[in-house]
């Protein structure tokens, strides 16, 4: 199979979560199509994975670049949540969890999904494309301020009013439900200066509603507390994100973990007795270098953070 997407931050990822022992465990808890996951078991021949990923086609397109690996790879259909919930305590707990919060190339170039601005197709945006509202269904729903709302909370957008006011105008004529059409509204919003920038215009709007269909930023703090849950004492977790606002979760969640009370916010008292349960390995996020941009430029936003889980006995 012929791989469309690069892994990024691959050697600072095996840097920081290289195998320590023998016939260790890892969870690949965003597998995609399966390069991070690939490189490891390339490079650690002692090495399981179980790879997790929603999107059934892509699942499939990672089954076939793995498939050279036999039963040191093992696959899971559904979220990452979805497997950490149905964990019990008789499983073997993972050395290490990885999550790649990026999207896959296969959704913007192959998926058909809308995902890219820079096709004409319907939007959909789900990674799970068989439940959840689509990106049009959502975009139909919202009112103009609650869709501004979502650009600037989500993306940062900040043209966030002036495109939800273009968006509610279009929709008066007719039915936003394509890329193109979101992005006409898009361009007829901006100023010129933005339109002609480095970035496309519309890469904001885009991201503030892919993150939307799939309850990214909702979805995070659940699948790092459930991970960190049942990763292994000693067991490292490491979390490549994308945008600041993914960064700014994964940032707020380790140093918490890192320091006092780690009970959910639900529990009326403390029961963990204030004590750190995680060491946080990276004082501040990993980014790409220059090379790694010049060769791969989606790397160019992405950061790494990792913690090792504290044994008992260090808490």
């Amino acid at each position: 199979m012929e791989a469309a997407h690069t892994p990024v931050l691959l050697e600072e990822t095996i840097a920081y979560l290289a195998p320590r022992g023998e016939g260790e465990l890892m969870i690949d808890a965003t597998l995609g199509e399966g390069g991070h996951s690939e490189a490891f078991l390339e490079r650690f021949p002692d090495l399981t994975i179980i790879g997790i990923d929603a999107d059934p086609l892509i699942r499939e397109k990672a089954g076939e670049r793995l498939e050279k690996f036999g039963s040191r790879i093992r696959f899971f259909s559904g979220w990452s949540e979805d497997f950490f919930d149905g964990f019990s305590d008789g499983q073997t707990r993972p050395d290490t969890v990885l999550f790649d919060l990026g999207i896959s190339m296969y959704h913007y170039e192959r998926s058909g999904r809308g995902f890219s601005f820079r096709k004409d197709e319907y939007l959909d945006m789900r990674i799970d494309p068989g439940t959840g509202k689509t990106a049009a269904g959502i975009v139909a729903a919202l009112s103009e301020k609650d869709f501004a709302d979502l650009l600037w909370n989500n993306a940062g957008e900040r043209y966030s009013r002036r495109i939800a006011r273009s968006v509610a105008e279009a929709k008066r004529r007719g039915v936003v439900a394509t890329t193109a059409s979101l992005v006409e509204c898009v361009k007829t919003a901006v100023p010129a200066a933005y339109r002609r920038g480095p970035v496309h215009p519309a890469t904001k709007t885009f991201q503030a509603l892919r993150i939307a269909v799939n309850g990214e930023l909702e979805r995070l703090p659940r699948m790092l507390e459930k991970a960190l849950d049942i990763l292994g004492e000693g067991g490292r977790l490491g979390i490549i994100s994308f945008h600041s606002a993914e960064d700014r979760i994964v940032k707020f969640f380790l140093r918490g973990k890192s320091g006092g009370c780690t009970c959910p916010p639900s529990e009326p008292i403390c029961r963990c007795g204030g004590k750190p349960s995680v060491s946080v390995l990276t004082r501040r996020a990993v980014s790409a270098g220059r090379e790694e941009i010049r060769r791969n430029p989606p790397s160019r936003s992405a950061r790494l953070r990792v913690a090792e889980k504290l044994r008992k006995e260090e808490a």
